[in-house]
């Protein structure tokens, strides 16, 4: 089957409403599919989902070793964060350990997700700085590599050293020659696979030793859910139910990826119409069938099953995945 399949239905009363379809595609750590919807051949932008692969450089090059970094750091580098204090107090520490400030960075400004760092922004009539882009814990491991290869300042530019780095390790990790890249909306390059190719990428991180890049990696994102989204957000939400045993990280336009070391397998999907709300209810639904999540857990049921509430707080309906992920 190559064409897109329901993954997500929203329910209001008896009637169904709307759907959303999607493709996916399951992994093993042979890079062979165990099973996938609709067309694992499609070329996708895996967007931010992808960060774990742009970090693969810092570490493999010997930049965080050189600079110290912990965990935090690198969990951070694969952060699409809320902006909050708990993101960019940490952010700015690196910035100033590497000797770089907000204007070095490349992502532009964007106004904090956090509720409490919006309020007390709005509050002070100020306007945001780039370190409170989501993406800026990204930006602040570039310019560590940057750094670390004394290349120079324009470090998104898809012919400087660190992302040429980053694409060598996008085609390595996928198995795949990239067919091009578009422009992310931290302006970044952001290359394009199959969706087979990042589910195999995933696998790889899920079977890798854990003293590897890639095992690093897969540990920062599991110890510090709260630092790869924020509170409230699905990735730091099922992270945390899933008791730090797997990876997961969503990316724009109705991306996810999930890596899951027990059963070395990795798991990408995308949503036809980009929404965010199905891409969350899918990941969710495959990690059940997976077995890594508890299809019982509240968090489980609230993107599986969750509720859709009016502005008076009445159910109207059901978010719900569909059957064919049952």
């Amino acid at each position: 089957m190559t064409q897109p399949v329901t993954m997500a239905e929203v329910w209001r009363g008896p009637f169904l409403e709307s759907v959303h379809s999607g493709h996916a595609v399951i992994c093993d750590d042979t890079g062979q599919i165990i099973q996938s919807w609709g067309d694992p051949e499609a070329i996708v932008l895996p967007r931010s989902s992808s960060k774990m692969i742009q970090a693969l450089p810092l570490i493999e090059s010997g930049a965080a070793a050189a600079n110290g970094l912990t965990s935090e750091h690198l969990a951070l580098a694969c952060a699409s964060h809320n902006g909050a204090a708990i993101h960019t107090d940490r952010v700015q520490a690196w910035l100033q350990q590497i000797g770089k400030s907000d204007d070095d960075f490349l992502c532009g400004p964007q106004i904090p997700d956090d509720t409490a760092a919006r309020n007390a922004m709005v509050k002070a009539d100020s306007a945001p700085c780039q370190i409170h882009n989501n993406c800026s814990g990204k930006h602040t491991g570039f310019l560590t590599l940057a750094g670390h290869l004394g290349a120079g300042p324009d470090y998104i530019d898809p012919s400087h050293p660190v992302q040429r780095a980053c694409l060598d390790a996008f085609e390595r990790t996928t198995g795949e020659t990239s067919p091009g890249f578009g422009i992310d909306g931290c302006s970044a390059p952001n290359y394009a696979c199959t969706l087979h190719g990042m589910a195999r990428a995933m696998a790889h991180f899920a079977s890798a030793d854990a003293d590897s890049a890639e095992g690093q990696l897969r540990a920062a994102m599991t110890r510090h859910p709260d630092l790869v989204a924020g509170e409230g957000r699905a990735c730091t939400r099922l992270m945390r139910a899933m008791d730090g045993k797997v990876a997961i990280k969503t990316g724009a336009e109705g991306f996810f990826i999930a890596i899951l070391p027990e059963q070395r397998m990795g798991v990408a999907l995308k949503i036809s119409d980009g929404t965010t709300r199905a891409s969350e209810c899918a990941i969710a639904q495959i990690l059940v069938k997976l077995g890594a999540l508890d299809p019982n857990h509240p968090e489980a049921l609230a993107f599986t099953n969750g509720p859709i509430l009016n502005r008076r707080a009445v159910e109207t309906g059901l978010l719900r995945a569909a059957p064919a992920l049952l």
